[in-house]
């Protein structure tokens, strides 16, 4: 049987303990040196990249796998928690992007553009209302790190693209909005679009849409940040390639699911 040993105690005088701490103090300075080193040439490197949306392109990379593994999570059966009246708080239009500009809502249309051949719509409220009206309360997630939960009511876009999309025609993989004038504009994935929560929206907390809040549509997609869920609908495309996003090219993800 081996015998236990006990570690011996080292004893320094002051002269040798000095220098171990001189030597130590050398050994960590020049490690924190190095790291700092590579950390910083990094970060320089990373700045040298050929840009893509607004990034580097490594950082573009990790971005577009957060973005395959959101969009394989995302499922119609996976829906976002809802909330009671009691929940509801008050909204902060934050973003103008889009709606400097004034509105008129007897003269507004929404156009919407099915794809090549097939001919454009130019639809009024009074035709996205006649779809069957759905109300929900759900939590509307900023971007910016805050939240609030909001009631909404509107029509499903799943039901609003089984309306007016052709029968027969294969859905398009994309879906890209913009507001009238043109000056924010969002793409979405289509499994996003048609998510059983995703709303084109005309009423909020129990009224009409305020001009702040997007009048007389906005889009309301819970399954995304607020950036998603562009105001003032003026345009919705259906497309086949993935269509340009307002802060992509700005350094977001496309996807900007939670």
């Amino acid at each position: 049987m081996n015998k236990k040993t006990t570690p011996r105690e080292i004893l320094l005088d002051d002269r040798a303990a000095d220098e171990q701490m001189r030597v130590r103090t050398r050994r960590s300075f020049l490690t924190g040196g190095v790291a700092a080193a590579v950390g910083i040439g990094g970060y320089a490197w990373l700045k040298t990249r050929d840009g893509a949306g607004g990034v580097p392109w490594p950082q573009r990379l990790v971005l577009g796998w957060n973005e395959k593994l959101a969009h394989a999570y995302l499922s119609d059966a996976r829906l976002l928690p809802t909330y009671s009246l009691a929940d509801v708080g008050k909204l902060r239009p934050n973003g103008q992007f889009g709606l400097e500009g004034d509105l008129d809502e007897d003269e507004w249309r929404l156009k919407v553009e099915m794809g090549a051949g097939m001919p454009a719509l130019a639809l009024t409220l009074n035709d996205v209302q006649a779809l069957p009206k759905v109300e929900m309360i759900t939590k509307f997630c900023c971007i910016e790190g805050w939240s609030v939960v909001t009631r909404w009511a509107g029509a499903r876009f799943a039901d609003f693209t089984r309306k007016y999309f052709p029968p027969g025609q294969k859905l398009p993989e994309f879906v890209f909005m913009a507001t009238p004038d043109g000056g924010y504009y969002v793409g979405l994935d289509a499994k996003s679009a048609l998510h059983p929560q995703t709303l084109l929206a005309y009423e909020m907390n129990g009224e009409p849409l305020e001009e702040e809040h997007g009048a007389p549509l906005r889009l309301v997609i819970p399954v995304k940040y607020g950036v998603k869920n562009i105001k003032r609908l003026g345009l919705i495309r259906y497309a086949d390639t993935r269509p340009a996003d307002y802060w992509y090219e700005r350094g977001y993800d496309w996807f900007v699911g939670l």
